[in-house]
């Protein structure tokens, strides 16, 4: 028999030192991924290999009774078990069904609105980081029994102890094990694990089958990437040979999938994503055989023979794959071993997310791939899914078992899962389980996670209830589209909570009364959103395509100054939502002029509250802040610069981070870093959600935005069909080449002139402020993108536009002439125009004259 490491071993130079057992446990494959490119790959977890449901679920369940072992009955049944996607989803609950009476969960990609996020950390070598937990009992992480964390492997043991580190400053306990197949650690990780469990107080045990490391030469990333860029199979196929479909006798090629319909008991959760208890287990027992007998009977189905088709020889019984998807394995493994028990000769395994390269070789262990699309409209946006040893596996029948939100016209398409496997696999099932759609649990409600009796795992022991725990201290990773926003995923992350289903919006003239009277803060509503005219809309447009050349070469400026006095990989995060279009036109900048990948997150500022202090956080906690530069879309009086630098001076906690803000326009001259410094229109500024990824202001009030939550904002939806957020990207993008010259020409005398801000705008606001009797900076707006904010969301007192400035101001004098707001020409204004809200407001006064005009 030959190692499956073997091919990669000899062209690498890699070795696989420890354990006998290490050989029989793994092999190895190479993948595209910029920080690790040799990938092990188990034979007994059912991911990429398939193998005998009997063993997959066997590996689980005997860790799990080695656990339970470990701590004795009565710990075990204390215990919590928490596994991770996507690959441990099923051996977490293996082990937990071998400690027998422990509830289990699950890490997951995929969000549910409406269920609190109880934690988020990321996997930092994986090709798809980002995990949420997502318990539909809050309480589930909360006891003070011994946790248990299961991975498929424990390499370098970060994931791990990020957990455990995140999870323990919220809810500490004496006790944690971890669990995995294999110990893959250095004598340098297995120090840090001593050393860790010594930081937190807490004991740390460690159970795996077996024990070795993974002995690298140096280069061996590039070496690895090279040999997969030269292996790499044309886009769509399946990478290593596959042999056409053979049909055994008495078992016909089917040419359509067929489907099946399970009973799947009803209330019990398709996997761990949200909890699932040992009474959750106990109901999917007794549903086993009727669901198992309908299988078969689909399996059946495929036993007459074929008119037309050549049979092979007669042989042993037909072989099935049960294949399952992706974070879904348990359902689909528990379906197998039924099936395997029945007399079936079956195999499993599970599509993955995970992009490994295929070469046929019997020393490599990834032999042949199917690629096809996502399935489950996944929240981090579309892409490519893999199937791996399907094709020329020599299997009769395959089962392939989705969950509902999976079971999408994508799966059914020409290029989709269901066709690929047909392509290959004579007899195609498709067996789907409901997914399960958890309830939101108050805050305050009394319901603890009871621990149960070893002895009798489906009756809980009753327990005094537990206080509901707030929300934990691990923050999730950021919202990204199409989930959240319309941008591409890659475009920008979101950190922010997703407040869309809240209703949040009041009248303007409700909102500015209570602003003014000093009610209400401005954050804690949303106007109305802005529908404009087809007049207004046409205006947008033709500024667009006016302005694109002169919005491009400002976004080039201000991203060459960047990289010129930031360099190396500046991390770019905007002051949502102005900023927003912004930073995604610098990202794209640096993208097409240098090839550099700029992370870009969203984060809020309010003014008078300061900066989301748990953004910053989660910033600091995932790249060094002094990479950090803060993305703003212009300058009016300088107030959020001011904002932005006070919040990061009067906490010692944040003062890596550099409060200096990049900025399209500067007119106010408040900053030293800008793409200009003339007050001109800014097309994204004419519009509100609809020219910005759909996204509203964003929202602070105590009641919805707690000390451990990110601020929030509204994802509009339902305004697609007005959406020209990528038609402007787009065509100030497309525009990028015609003014890369004269870019690289003014940037150089740019960074040899004095920049230093003079806060001339700021002057002139403090003037028109006292001119006009209003005594108010805050309700004096200058530049073009404040007062077209105030004519779109406040409620106008009049405009004041510089003599001359007629080119910029088309739209300010159509929406000013909407709402019955008078436009004054004036001499030597610093801006093209100045907006003024109406001071010492009352509901009615509305116009310059006090008398009521309807907002439209």
């Amino acid at each position: 028999m030959v190692w499956t490491g073997t091919w990669v071993a000899e062209r690498l130079g890699v070795e696989l030192i420890g354990d006998e057992e290490l050989p029989s446990l793994l092999g190895l494959a190479l993948r595209r991924n910029p920080k690790r490119a040799h990938l092990l790959v188990s034979s007994v977890l059912g991911k990429h290999v398939p193998q005998h449901p009997s063993v997959v679920y066997g590996s689980g369940l005997g860790l799990g009774l080695r656990v339970r072992e470990l701590l004795g009955a009565e710990e075990a049944g204390r215990a919590v078990v928490l596994g991770y996607a996507e690959t441990a989803t099923a051996l977490g609950h293996a082990v937990a069904d071998g400690l027998g009476a422990a509830p289990y969960l699950h890490s997951t990609r995929r969000p549910v609105a409406g269920v609190a996020t109880a934690g988020g950390f990321e996997e930092s070598h994986s090709h798809a980081t980002s995990h949420l937990l997502l318990p539909e009992d809050p309480k589930l992480l909360a006891g003070e029994g011994p946790l248990v964390l299961v991975d498929d492997e424990f390499s370098t043991g970060n994931t791990v102890l990020n957990t455990i580190r995140g999870l323990h400053e919220r809810y500490p306990r004496e006790r944690y094990v971890v669990v995995a197949l294999v110990d893959m650690r250095g004598p340098a990780d297995r120090d840090r694990l001593t050393a860790f469990a010594a930081e937190i107080g807490a004991r740390v045990d460690l159970l795996t089958l077996a024990a070795g490391t993974v002995r690298l030469p140096d280069g061996v990333l590039a070496k690895g990437q090279e040999l997969v860029a030269r292996h790499e199979p044309a886009p769509g196929t399946t990478g290593g040979a596959a042999p056409a479909p053979r049909v055994r006798a008495g078992f016909a090629a089917v040419a359509a999938p067929v489907r099946v319909a399970l009973d799947w008991p009803a209330d019990v959760p398709d996997g761990g994503r949200h909890g699932f208890t040992p009474e959750h287990r106990a109901r999917l027992e007794e549903a086993l055989p009727a669901m198992t007998a309908a299988l078969a009977e689909a399996l059946e189905g495929g036993a007459a023979p074929a008119a037309d088709t050549p049979a092979a020889p007669a042989g042993p019984g037909p072989r099935v794959l049960v294949l399952g998807f992706e974070e879904l394995m348990y359902a689909p493994l528990r379906l197998a071993g039924a099936l395997e028990d029945a007399g079936l000769d079956v195999r499993y395994s599970t599509t993955t997310r995970s992009p490994v390269l295929a070469v046929d070789d019997p020393g490599y262990a990834i032999r042949t791939r199917l690629v096809f699309p996502a399935h489950d409209d996944p929240a981090d946006g579309p892409g490519e899914r893999y199937a791996y040893n399907v094709a020329g596996g020599g299997f009769d029948a395959v089962v392939a078992v989705v969950d509902s939100a999976a079971d999408t016209p994508a799966l059914h398409a020409p290029d989709g899962l269901l066709a690929q496997l047909a392509a290959h696999i004579p007899h195609v099932v498709l067996a789907v389980v409901p997914s399960y759609a958890p309830r939101a649990v108050p805050a305050d409600e009394t319901r603890a996670v009871p621990p149960y009796a070893p002895q009798a795992a489906t009756e809980p022991v009753a327990a005094p209830a537990t206080e509901a725990p707030e929300r934990s201290s691990m923050l999730p990773e950021p919202l990204r589209g199409p989930a959240f926003s319309s941008y591409a995923p890659e475009e920008v992350g979101w950190l922010l909570q997703d407040l869309s289903d809240v209703e949040l919006e009041a009248p303007t003239e409700e909102r500015e009364e209570a602003i003014q009277s000093g009610g209400a803060h401005y954050a804690e509503s949303l106007p109305v959103e802005y529908q404009p005219s087809a007049r207004y809309q046409e205006l947008f447009h033709s500024a667009l395509e006016s302005s694109a050349a002169r919005i491009a070469h400002a976004v080039g400026t201000v991203t060459e100054t960047v990289l010129a006095e930031r360099p190396g990989r500046p991390v770019l995060v905007s002051l949502a939502r102005a900023g927003t279009p912004v930073g995604v036109l610098m990202r794209r900048w640096a993208l097409w002029r240098h090839g550099l990948d700029l992370p870009h997150y969203a984060v809020s500022i309010v003014r008078g509250r300061g900066i989301d202090a748990n953004a910053l956080r989660w910033l600091a906690a995932h790249h060094d802040p002094a990479d950090v530069v803060f993305v703003d879309g212009w300058t009016g009086k300088g107030a959020i610069t001011r904002e932005l630098a006070a919040a990061l001076r009067e906490s010692e906690e944040f003062a890596g981070f550099d409060p200096e803000i990049a900025v399209l326009a500067d007119p106010g001259s408040c900053v030293r870093t800008y793409g200009t410094r003339e007050d001109f229109l800014i097309p994204s500024a004419c519009l509100n959600s609809t020219v910005s990824g759909l996204i509203s202001r964003t929202v602070l009030r105590s009641d919805l935005v707690g000390p451990d939550d990110f601020h929030g904002a509204k994802f509009y939806r339902e305004l697609a069909g007005a959406d020209v957020s990528g038609t402007f990207l787009d065509t100030v993008e497309a525009r990028f080449d015609e003014v890369a010259d004269t870019v690289d020409t003014d940037v150089k005398d740019l960074l040899a002139a004095d920049r230093t801000p003079t806060w001339e705008g700021w002057a002139a606001v403090e003037r028109i402020s006292e001119e006009y009797g209003i005594h108010d900076v805050n309700l004096v707006k200058p530049g073009v993108g404040e007062t077209t904010r105030v004519l779109l969301r406040r409620v106008p007192w009049k405009v004041l536009a510089r003599r001359g400035a007629d080119a910029d101001l088309a739209h300010v004098r159509l929406l000013a002439e909407q709402r019955g707001v008078p436009v004054e020409e004036v001499d030597g204004l610093p801006y093209s125009c100045v907006g003024l809200i109406h001071p010492q407001y009352t509901r009615g006064a509305t116009g310059a004259d006090g008398k009521a005009v309807a907002s439209r």
